[in-house]
């Protein structure tokens, strides 16, 4: 049981109009399961009211609605303000541990790193935001969905406008606050980096009193953030593959199987660990993932054997075979959930350091850059070549500068759209490549991924 209608209406000031017991929340009506409550929130295009009957047929135990209903509900004047409040009520009921994951890149991979580290060291006692529910509505589910009884919290937080992340983290109230890394996202609607990054240390806004701030050592906007976040922090840890930050990796290599085994100087005492993923970036994630797991006391060696552990995920570097209609097999490496140009940028070195007969690569255009796009995009040229790709498809408008940067250097097609990007790949592949797909999420890149695991290519 994780909410009952008296509950809910103290929390949110509503009117229960039965008793009922909750077992969980949601706001989409897709994912109603039998016990659980359901927010009806009210959108630019569409009203959850309307959904109710699905709601009450999928087994729902109850509502939030705003106007009434016969089934059990709690009645209130804003089904959004209740989730909030709901929220509110359900951070203030949780005395474990909670911490806090922004950052242009590496939020989402390094929010389930901490859940598994964390969760290593006391299985079933820790909760964490699902999917990339890190907006005004994921963050407050997020919340509600909180047993009273977890140990630890850990909450991804997004953001592209300044001010949208101070209203969260005062929802989370964090005692670990991380920013994973500064990069050009969301740039549309920014003067620049700094002001990304300032916007970013809005998270440390909603730190406990006495709470930890954890920033990028390596970033050049590291110093900043650390002055940022000393206002509201009772210690700030830097994280980074630079021996001057606090928690630090003192040496890193290879390992057999693509990750990386690392020696590591934590604050407390050094860890030798090996991350699964590939990448010096998932070196830096993990790094800040060990630095949270010792802010908050949780078991650093649990953690480390949990890091091992760790594979790729569905987006954001999960890896499978895709057999080919010769007999022969190629890898694809899924990055398809979303691009800025630092992403690309680590990612593309990943695959340079895939062992492949050929190395493809899928690009989809990278979406809210402003008026630096063509300059992002041209600038990606570099990075595709030093990588050995053999063969690229550019997908989008926005591609059109690394086509022009890539002429007479590149084997490459430019299409339009995903479609067209999943025909082109279709007659690329060939036994022993490996293919990397990226792109931001608008793109549509997930559904090349999807076909190539339906089925062969």
């Amino acid at each position: 049981m994780l909410w009952t209608a008296t509950e809910i209406a103290a929390a949110t000031g509503g009117t229960a109009s039965a008793g009922f017991a909750a077992t969980g929340v949601t706001f989409d009506s897709r994912e109603v399961a039998p016990g659980h409550l359901f927010v009806a929130l009210k959108g630019a295009e569409t009203d959850g009211h309307r959904f109710l009957p699905q709601v009450f047929e999928r087994g729902a135990a109850g509502a939030i609605v705003s106007q009434p209903i016969e089934q059990p509900h709690v009645l209130v004047g804003d089904t959004m303000a209740a989730l909030n409040a709901l929220a509110i009520a359900a951070r203030r009921r949780m005395h474990g541990k909670v911490i806090g994951v922004t950052g242009s890149v590496g939020k989402t991979g390094t929010k389930e790193a901490l859940f598994a580290a964390l969760d290593r060291g006391v299985p079933g006692r820790v909760h964490r935001s699902v999917k990339s529910y890190n907006n005004h509505t994921g963050v407050p589910l997020s919340l509600a969905r909180m047993d009273a009884c977890s140990r630890y919290g850990v909450f991804e937080m997004g953001m592209n406008h300044a001010g949208e992340l101070a209203a969260l983290t005062r929802l989370v109230r964090p005692h670990v606050a991380i920013i994973t890394a500064i990069a050009p996202a969301h740039t549309e609607f920014f003067s620049g980096e700094a002001a990304i990054a300032d916007a970013k240390a809005e998270i440390f806004q909603g730190l406990e009193p006495g709470g930890t701030a954890i920033v990028p050592f390596d970033s050049p906007h590291g110093a900043r953030l650390a002055a940022a976040a000393r206002p509201h922090a009772g210690q700030v840890i830097s994280f980074g593959l630079n021996p001057g930050a606090d928690v630090c990796a003192l040496e890193t290599m290879r390992s057999a199987g693509g990750g990386t085994f690392v020696t590591a100087r934590l604050m407390t005492c050094e860890l030798g660990f090996t991350i699964n993923q590939p990448g010096r970036h998932w070196v830096s994630n993990a790094l800040a993932v060990l630095a949270a797991v010792e802010a908050v006391g949780g078991d650093v060696a649990a953690a480390g054997l949990a890091l091992a552990d760790l594979d790729g995920l569905a987006g954001r570097g999960a890896r499978f075979s895709v057999p080919l209609a010769d007999g022969g097999q190629a890898l694809v490496i899924d990055e398809s959930y979303n691009a800025n140009p630092s992403s690309m940028r680590a990612t593309l070195a990943v695959l340079a350091a895939e062992p492949a007969t050929r190395r493809l690569a899928v690009l989809g255009e990278m979406r809210e850059l402003g008026r630096e796009s063509d300059a992002y995009h041209a600038g990606l040229a570099e990075p595709v070549l030093a990588a050995g790709v053999a063969g690229a498809v550019l997908v989008g408008g926005g591609m059109a500068a690394l086509a022009k940067a890539l002429e007479g250097r590149l084997d490459f097609v430019h299409v339009a759209d995903a479609a067209a990007a999943r025909a082109q790949l279709s007659s690329m592949l060939s036994d022993g490549d490996a293919v990397l797909i990226k792109g931001s999420n608008g793109v549509g890149l997930a559904a090349v991924v999807a076909a190539l695991k339906g089925g062969t290519a």
